[in-house]
């Protein structure tokens, strides 16, 4: 029997609930009356996605009434609803005006949705364009979202979309060319000398940039050509898909000129400086930011002679152990040979007294790219740091810290992001959650020693039970050689023996001991919540595991976490896959400490990625936590997290992780069976049985 339709009434107490019309004072009258004038069943459909976007912002959903009835008449649902979710993704992104912008102009939206038919997003390639660049010789480049395509010669940055072409495969190699024309203005010194003084020594620098760009474009053609012949012709067929006209016959002739090997870009710098009529620059020549360029560039410059001298220290000190030379005497010196994988076709080699010197690998590196920015060495940069100048940390790539988002000076950079399940309208808030990992800080106490004194007897007890389950015994039958008579396989062979077959000599058991193939992650709850008690017994629990855990030989890492508001979710490393346990562990252990907030997805969804990086035949995502998922931003608690929590632990186990949760929360019954499943959780009614229950509950996930 078909729904009957919604009364006028009914209709405008639902809207003036969804869009809380006691405090935004929002009419309804009007849209309820068109609504109300809709076939019951799009009256309901209508209603539906109102609220689903209403639980965004009440504001674009008041817009999105109108819009929708009247795009409803001439648009399949499936394009409607793309343009819904559409609007709240620009909400979530870039604000309300912005949002409404997208609400009120559908058109475009739609325009939008037949490019991307045919079109390629970049976030979609961007995984393989990454792989592609970093595959292309010379200094690895980043790729991000630009307006127009450029490189600022250590990020290379392309359009979110590409619709230019009819077909898909065309859109996506036209991104793949463009990777490949701005990498090869780093690889072959478009940018080592100062075009911002050759600009204004000229007189007319937007002039002669214009001009250097054109020329440019045909000498790295020339480059590209040889490098890359394969991809240089399909560069041309996008030329002239694109509708780009051919050359003049004037600058032919200078493109064959530009493209012959040897060209460098003092020919093109001297070409720019004429008073020449350029054509314009093709949409696979990009575009020039040299400002950008520049100052990225100088940056590098400065970072690498430093880290180069400091490399060099390392190196001087391990030539001049045992004699009387100081580290800081030699002289480093530099031979070019013959190298096609490299920048100008030459491999630099360090010398010393004219002879070859063992490097790190680090100083290839360096050298490639100080001479892709400079086409040499300095001698400046061959002689190693001093005691002042010395300074290791240069080495390592430096990370902000952590501590530093709330001062204003990042918000998502260098932070993995993470979508998070909204289940009031029913799909991801992408990039929601800014997640940065940080190191506990280590206190050396006597709490691991008072703690492995108080349960001495427990901890023998757990090492003997854990031994017996250190290998796993399986009984291997029809063997040649064993232990025991395979029954079955004496039987069949005897039959066949009567029968005048050739009789099986394998006819034994045999048991294998295999090996545990089993890594898992605990995942501590550092919420405020757990102080006191809680935290100590966590702790307790934890030093504990990790103690007998040694003895069992799994992998096993520990990381805490803790949240305020999306974006300051933490997680700490207590003790990483890769790392052995030791006193540094412990008194990370020990400096466990309460912070913020349960915001739980995050946590679940970063520790599975963790997980998945882990070779093994059983992974295991373990919680202990002392409640349901929570956090500050009030948006996040009840039902919210409950259900961002439970899709996290779905993804989860689609990547095919075992999650499990440990809980204090005596009130964990009413939600837990919920996000976990009904045989994935324990509850523990008193806190000073955790550390006695943990192991125990290990023993029983893993056998």
């Amino acid at each position: 029997m078909p729904a009957a339709a919604l009364t006028p009434a009914e209709i405008t107490a639902r809207l003036d609930r969804c869009l809380d019309v006691e405090f935004t004072f929002l009419r309804t009258e009007e849209p309820a009356a068109i609504i109300g004038g809709l076939p019951p069943e799009q009256q309901r459909y209508i209603l539906d996605w109102v609220e689903r976007v209403a639980a965004t912002n009440v504001q674009l959903a008041y817009r999105f009434i109108t819009r929708a009835i009247a795009a409803l008449d001439r648009l399949d649902r499936e394009v409607v609803e793309a343009w819904a979710l559409h609007a709240m993704d620009t909400y979530d992104q870039k604000g309300l005006h912005a949002a409404l912008a997208v609400i009120e102009d559908v058109e475009a939206f739609v325009h939008l949705v037949h490019a991307r038919t045919a079109g390629v997003v970049l976030a979609d390639s961007l995984g393989v364009l990454t792989h592609f660049a970093h595959g292309l010789a010379g200094r690895p480049l980043e790729l991000a979202e630009g307006e127009s395509p450029w490189t600022d010669t250590e990020t290379i940055f392309l359009p979110p979309l590409l619709a230019r072409l009819p077909r898909r495969e065309d859109n996506f190699l036209l991104y793949k060319a463009l990777v490949a024309r701005l990498w090869a203005q780093t690889r072959f010194g478009t940018f080592r000398h100062p075009l911002s003084q050759a600009a204004a020594a000229s007189g007319e620098p937007a002039a002669f940039l214009a001009r250097f760009h054109v020329l440019e474009s045909l000498r790295l053609a020339g480059c590209i050509r040889r490098e890359l012949p394969g991809l240089a012709r399909d560069m041309e067929r996008l030329r002239r898909a694109l509708g780009e006209p051919p050359l003049p016959a004037d600058w032919q002739a200078l493109a064959a000129e530009l493209g012959r090997p040897g060209t460098g870009v003092e020919r093109v710098l001297e070409l720019a400086a004429r008073p020449l009529a350029p054509p314009p620059p093709g949409f696979l020549d990009g575009t020039l930011d040299v400002a950008a360029v520049e100052a990225c560039m100088q940056a590098r410059v400065e970072r690498e002679r430093a880290q180069l001298r400091t490399v060099l220290r390392d190196v001087a000190e391990e030539l001049t152990r045992g004699d009387d030379r100081a580290p800081a005497d030699l002289r480093f010196g530099t031979r070019r040979e013959p190298d096609p994988g490299q920048p100008d076709g030459e491999r630099i080699t360090l010398t010393l007294d004219a002879e070859p010197v063992p490097v790190p690998e680090v100083v290839h590196r360096l050298t490639t790219s100080i001479v892709q920015d400079l086409g040499e060495i300095p001698d400046d940069y061959l002689v190693p740091a001093g005691d002042g100048e010395y300074d290791p940390s240069l080495l390592q790539d430096q990370e902000p810290d952590p501590d530093d988002v709330w001062k204003g000076t990042y918000h998502e950079e260098g932070a993995f992001l993470y979508d998070e399940w909204d289940h009031r309208r029913q799909h991801y808030r992408k990039n929601w959650c800014a997640v940065r990992e940080k190191d506990v800080p280590p206190v050396h106490d006597d709490f691991a020693e008072r703690t492995l004194a108080r349960y001495s007897g427990f901890i023998k007890h757990l090492r003997k039970t854990f031994e017996a389950m250190r290998d796993e015994d399986r009984v291997l039958r029809r063997q040649v050689h064993g232990d025991e008579v395979d029954i079955d396989a004496l039987v069949e062979a005897l039959a066949d023996a009567r029968d005048g077959r050739e009789m099986s000599d394998r006819l034994f058991t045999r048991v294998h001991r295999s090996e545990r193939n089993i890594a898992v992650c605990f995942m501590v709850d550092m919420s405020g919540s757990t102080q006191g008690w809680i935290n100590d017994a966590e702790r307790e629990s934890l030093l504990l595991l990790a103690e007998t855990l040694e003895t069992l030989g799994d992998r096993y890492a520990i990381y805490g976490f803790s949240g305020m508001a999306r974006k300051k979710c933490e997680i700490f490393r207590i003790k990483t896959f890769d790392e052995p346990y030791s006193d540094e562990v412990r008194a990370r252990i020990s400096g466990i400490t309460p912070q913020d907030y349960t915001r739980m997805g995050f946590a679940i969804r970063h520790l599975t990625r963790v997980l998945g990086e882990v070779e093994a035949r059983t992974r295991i995502l373990v919680a202990i936590s002392d409640g349901k998922p929570d956090d500050y931003d009030r948006y996040y608690r009840g039902e919210y997290g409950i259900e961002d929590t439970r899709r996290a632990l779905v993804e989860a186990r689609r990547a095919g992780i075992h999650p499990y949760c440990i809980t204090i929360d005596r009130e964990a019954r009413d939600y837990l069976p919920h996000m976990y499943g009904p045989a994935a959780f324990t509850v523990i009614d008193n806190v000073r049985q955790l550390p006695l229950k943990v192991s125990d509950i290990y023993r029983r996930l893993t056998t």
